[in-house]
C-alpha cells in the first residue's frame, strides 16, 4: 500500500510507517490493528463489512469472525473516548463498523506544485450551507456541482472536476496551498441559504497567488429562479477572467426542484456499493417520473442501471439494451450536455457500435474539454482498441483535471500500464488504497504474473474471485469491447499466467 498519514483527535496514524501517535508519542498498537484502522480512517463515515476488514488485516487467509471482534475492541481500547465520550469506531449490527470520527488526510511528503495551465485555472470549492436545516446541505453541494459543470463547458478555462474540490469540503486550508495542490490559480468559494422559498448566495471569486477578490456579490432571490442565479454567477466570473464572450449552448434544466435534489443524492451514489447504487436507483427513477424532460437523471439513471448490472456480475443483453435507451433519451432531451454524450458513447461501445461511440466521444470533447470522467471512458475504450498510449494520455488528462478522483480512474490507469507492459507502474497504480479491494485486482495479479511474481499474482486472483466467483477469463474476453486482437492475447495471457479461470 501506498504510504498515507491520517488525522483525528489527537491522533496521527501513518499507514505507510506502520505507526499510531497520540500527540507525537507512539502507541503500541499490533499489526493487524493497525491494518484495521487503516482501512477505517481510510473511508471515515463509510460502513466497512466484517468481510472487507477481515481482507484488510488477514489477507488471503480464512479467519473466523472472533478474530475480528477482539481486534476492535483493542482498538477501543487503545483510543479511548472521542470528543463528547463517544466511540470512534461504531459497531452496525450484522454488518461491520464505521469511523465516525472527523478524519484529515495528510497525504505522504510535499509533491511538487502542478504547472498552470495555459489558459485560466480554477476550481468551484464547496459551498457552505449557512441554513440551520442539514437538510439543505445537499442544495450547497448541488449548487457547486453544477457551477463547476456551468463553467468547465467554457473552452476558454481549465476547471477542476467536482469530485476533487470535494476533498476540501468541510477543511479550513489556506487558498494558496489548495490553489497549488489541484494546479490552479484562481478559486470560487461562497455560502447558500434556502429557506421559505427562497435562496440566498454569496460568492466570491480569488486570485490565489495574489490573494485578491476580483469578483464577489450576493443574490437574494425566489427558489424559483435558482438556475437563473446561477446562469448569471457563471457569466460574472466568465467574464472577470475572459472578458465578454459568446455563451456555450444552454443546460437542460429541471423543471421540478425535487427532481434536481434526488438528482443531486444520487450522483453522489454512483460510486459505491451494490446497496447505495439501489438506493441511488430508487431516486433516479423516482426523479425521471416527477420530471420526464430532466437529461441529466436519464443519464445517471442509464449509469447507474450498468453499474448495478456490473455488481451483480456484469450487464445482460436486456440490461445493457435499458441503459443504452436511456442514454439515448438524455441525448436527445439535451444534446449539448458533455456528460450524456460520453456515457452514450461508453455504453455504445460495449455494443460495438464503434464508429457511433467514437463519434459520441468527440462530440463530448468538443462541448466539454474540462469533462475529466469522459477522458477517463475514452482511455478505457482507447485501450481496448489497442491505441494504448492514447489511452495513457487520456487517463493522464483526466487525472489533471480531477486530481482526487473517484477509484475506476486509477482501474483505468492500471490497466493502460499493463497493456503499455509498464507492469511496475501498474503494481504501484493498483496497489493504492483508493482502488485496492476492488475489480481492480484481476488487473494488479495480471501484472505481477507478468513480472514473474507469481506466488503474490495468485494470491491477489484468489481474492478478486472471493469477490467476483463467476469470474472467467472467456466471459470477459466476449463482453469486453476489444478491437485489437494483440491486446486482447495479452490481458489473457496475463490472467492465465495469474491462475485465474478460463
Amino acid at each position: 500500500m501506498q504510504g498515507t498519514r491520517f488525522a483525528f483527535g489527537p491522533f496521527v496514524l501513518d499507514s505507510g510507517a506502520g505507526t499510531l501517535l497520540r500527540n507525537d508519542v507512539p502507541v503500541a498498537v499490533g499489526y493487524r490493528g493497525l491494518k484495521l484502522l487503516a482501512a477505517l480512517v481510510g473511508r471515515p463515515g463509510e460502513i466497512l463489512g466484517k468481510a472487507e476488514l477481515m481482507d484488510a488485516a488477514w489477507p488471503g487467509r480464512a479467519v473466523e469472525e472472533g478474530n475480528l471482534t477482539v481486534q476492535i475492541a483493542q482498538l477501543r481500547k487503545l483510543l479511548g473516548p472521542a470528543a463528547g465520550s463517544g466511540e470512534w469506531i461504531s459497531t452496525v449490527p450484522r454488518v461491520g463498523y464505521r469511523f465516525t470520527g472527523t478524519v484529515e488526510r495528510l497525504g505522504g511528503p510535499k509533491q511538487k506544485p502542478l504547472p498552470l495551465p495555459g489558459k485560466p485555472s480554477l476550481a468551484v470549492l464547496p459551498f457552505v450551507n449557512v441554513s440551520h436545516d442539514p437538510e439543505q446541505e445537499i442544495f450547497a453541494d448541488g449548487l457547486t456541482e453544477d457551477l463547476t459543470t456551468d463553467l468547465s463547458r467554457n473552452s476558454g478555462l481549465f476547471v477542476i472536476a467536482r469530485n476533487s474540490a470535494f476533498a476540501y469540503k468541510g477543511k479550513a486550508r489556506d487558498v494558496r496551498e489548495i490553489a497549488e495542490e489541484l494546479g490552479v490559480r484562481y478559486l470560487l468559494t461562497g455560502s447558500a441559504r434556502r429557506a421559505a422559498g427562497r435562496v440566498r448566495i454569496n460568492a466570491q471569486l480569488v486570485d490565489a497567488m495574489s490573494g485578491d477578490h476580483l469578483w464577489a456579490e450576493r443574490f437574494d432571490r425566489s427558489l424559483d429562479d435558482i438556475f437563473a442565479v446561477q446562469d448569471e454567477v457563471t457569466a460574472r466570473i466568465v467574464e472577470a477572467l475572459l472578458g465578454r464572450l459568446h455563451a456555450p449552448p444552454p443546460r437542460n434544466r429541471p423543471g421540478n426542484l425535487e427532481a434536481y435534489d434526488l438528482c443531486v443524492r444520487a450522483r453522489k451514489l454512483m460510486d459505491d456499493a451494490p446497496q447505495t447504487a439501489r438506493e441511488a436507483h430508487l431516486m433516479l427513477t423516482r426523479a425521471v417520473s416527477l420530471d420526464p424532460e430532466y437529461a441529466e437523471a436519464y443519464r445517471w439513471l442509464a449509469m447507474n442501471h450498468w453499474m448495478g448490472r456490473v455488481h451483480a456480475g456484469g450487464p445482460t443483453e436486456a440490461d445493457r439494451g435499458v441503459a443504452l435507451e436511456l442514454a439515448r433519451k438524455a441525448v436527445a432531451i439535451d444534446p449539448n450536455d458533455a456528460g450524456c454524450r460520453w456515457v452514450l458513447a461508453y455504453l455504445l461501445a460495449y455494443e460495438r457500435s464503434f464508429a457511433e461511440a467514437d463519434a459520441e466521444f468527440a462530440k463530448a470533447i468538443e462541448l466539454d474539454a474540462n469533462e475529466a470522467d469522459a477522458w477517463a471512458a475514452l482511455s478505457d475504450i482507447a485501450v481496448l482498441a489497442g491505441r494504448v498510449g492514447e489511452g495513457l494520455e487520456h487517463i493522464r488528462k483526466a487525472f489533471r483535471l480531477n486530481p482526487f478522483p473517484a477509484s475506476w480512474y486509477y482501474l483505468t490507469l492500471g490497466q493502460a500500464q499493463y497493456a503499455a507492459r509498464e507492469y511496475e507502474a501498474a503494481v504501484e497504480t493498483l496497489r493504492r488504497d483508493e482502488t485496492y479491494r476492488t475489480s481492480s485486482r484481476r488487473f494488479l495479479a495480471a501484472s505481477l504474473a507478468q513480472l514473474g511474481r507469481l506466488d503474490e499474482a495468485r494470491t491477489e486472483a484468489e481474492l478478486f474471485l472471493v469477490g467476483n466467483p463467476h469470474f472467467t477469463i472467456r466471459h470477459w474476453a466476449m463482453t469486453e469491447p476489444f478491437r485489437h486482437a494483440a491486446t486482447l492475447e495479452h490481458f489473457i495471457d496475463g490472467f492465465r499466467r495469474a491462475g485465474l479461470p478460463d
